[in-house]
C-alpha cells in the first residue's frame, strides 16, 4: 500500500522539471505518461554495463516503463516511449530488489526511475527492513529537479546520469526539451554533493559515487566535445566518465537525416583524440561495432 505522503504528492505531480501537476492518483498523466502505479518492463542481471558497474556478478537492473524525455533515437523506445511493461505494487518492487540480491548481483540498478522516485523510496525502505544491503544505482537521463533529488539522499549509493546535450537546440529537436543542459548539469552537481567521488571495492566494482555517461551522436561531434569540456572544466578529475559509441538509428531517428546512420570510425577516433587532449583521467570508452547489431557495450578502461 502506498503511503499518504506519496499519494498526496502524486495529486499534483511536480517530481520532474516539467511540473505537469497531473493528478496521477486519478489516472491522469503528464509528460512521462506514468500514473500512480509503478510500471516495470523487466528485471534482469546485466553483464554489459561498464566493468565497475557490472563487476564479476552482473548488475541487477530494473527497467522502469515511461520517461520524462522523448528522445527520438531511444534504444529502449518500446519501454520508455510506448510504455511497454507491467504494473506492480510497491511491495512487489521491494521483493524484486530482494530477489535480485539473492542472485548475488553487484547492485540494484534502477533504469529510468524518475517518474517513480517516490514509490522507489518506499520500496527501498521495505526492502532494507528485510535485509537489502547491496548498493543502489540511480540510472537516469539527468533531467531531474534538484529539490526532488534531495529526497533520494541516503537511499542512493551510485548515480549514473547521462549528459546528452551541451547544445539545447539538439535537446529540443531530438528530445523535445529546451533547457536540458542547465537542468542536467545542476542535477549532476547535486548527485556529486550527495555521494561524492567514485569508491571501488577490492575487485574494482563501484560501491559509491557518480559516473557520467555520454552517447556520441553521428554528425554532432561538437556537441560531444562541449559536453566533455564542461565535465573537464567544472567537475573534479576523480569523476568517472563513460563515453559510448553504441548509437544506432532506431525508432524515429531512422527518418532523420543527421541520425540515420551509425558513427563512422573517423568520428569515433576524433572523439577519442579529444578525450586524450582534455586529459580526462577516469572512465571508459567503447569499441565501435562494425554492424548495426553490435551495439552491446564492449568496454575498455581509459587510463
Amino acid at each position: 500500500m502506498m503511503g499518504g505522503k506519496v499519494l498526496k504528492a502524486l495529486e499534483k505531480c511536480k517530481i520532474c522539471p516539467h511540473e505537469c501537476q497531473a493528478n496521477r492518483n486519478k489516472g491522469k498523466v503528464g509528460r512521462c505518461k506514468a500514473t500512480n502505479q509503478v510500471r516495470i518492463a523487466l528485471y534482469s542481471t546485466h553483464d554489459f554495463e561498464e566493468p565497475c558497474i557490472s563487476g564479476e556478478k552482473g548488475s541487477g537492473t530494473v527497467f522502469f516503463s515511461n520517461c520524462n524525455l522523448n528522445c527520438i533515437y531511444c534504444q529502449n523506445y518500446e519501454i520508455s516511449q510506448l510504455g511497454k511493461g507491467k504494473d506492480i505494487t510497491i511491495e512487489e518492487l521491494a521483493n524484486i530488489f530482494l530477489k535480485q540480491q539473492e542472485k548475488q548481483v553487484e547492485n540494484i540498478n534502477l533504469v529510468t526511475p524518475t517518474s517513480y522516485m517516490l514509490q522507489i523510496i518506499e520500496a527501498i525502505k521495505i526492502a532494507k527492513r528485510k535485509g537489502l544491503h547491496i548498493p543502489i544505482i540511480y540510472n537516469t537521463n539527468a533531467y531531474e529537479k534538484v529539490e526532488a533529488l534531495k529526497l533520494l539522499e541516503g537511499y542512493m549509493d551510485i548515480y549514473l546520469p547521462d549528459l546528452k546535450y551541451a547544445e539545447n537546440r539538439l535537446g529540443l529537436e531530438y528530445s523535445k526539451i529546451n533547457d536540458y543542459f542547465e537542468v542536467a548539469t545542476k542535477a549532476i552537481q547535486e548527485m556529486i554533493r550527495q555521494v561524492g567521488m567514485p569508491k571501488l571495492n577490492e575487485t574494482g566494482t563501484m560501491k559509491k559515487g557518480v559516473m557520467i555517461r555520454h552517447l556520441v551522436l553521428p554528425n554532432h561531434l561538437e556537441n560531444s566535445k562541449k559536453v566533455l569540456k564542461w565535465i573537464k572544466n567544472h567537475l573534479p578529475s576523480e569523476i568517472y566518465v563513460s563515453v559510448m559509441a553504441q548509437y544506432f538509428p532506431t525508432y524515429e531517428a531512422k527518418k532523420v537525416e543527421n541520425l540515420n546512420r551509425k558513427l563512422t570510425q573517423a568520428e569515433w577516433q576524433e572523439i577519442q583524440d579529444y578525450i586524450e587532449e582534455l586529459e580526462i583521467e577516469n572512465g571508459y570508452v567503447q569499441e565501435l561495432g562494425e554492424h548495426e547489431e553490435e551495439y552491446v557495450p564492449k568496454w575498455e578502461f581509459d587510463e
